[in-house]
């Protein structure tokens, strides 16, 4: 039986589909910035790549947390 994949990796799949990027891309710029607070980076996504709120917030909150749990 397949999991459902929660939290802020649901959106993954209507990030990729809708700005024709791979998440891992996305991630990468997300690591990259010189930005580091959560809401900072959101902001970037939105203005600097047109994000809309709720997939900037998705991809920084996931990517973030990768890096906290380490």
């Amino acid at each position: 039986m397949a999991e459902t994949v929660k939290g802020p990796a649901s959106y993954f799949p209507s990030i990729e589909k809708k700005y024709g990027r791979p998440i891992a891309e996305w991630q990468d710029l997300v690591r990259s910035s010189p930005l580091t607070r959560h809401m900072e980076l959101v902001a970037w996504l939105k203005t600097e790549h047109g994000l809309g709120h709720g997939h900037a917030n998705a991809l920084v909150a996931h990517t973030l947390g990768e890096t906290e749990g380490r």
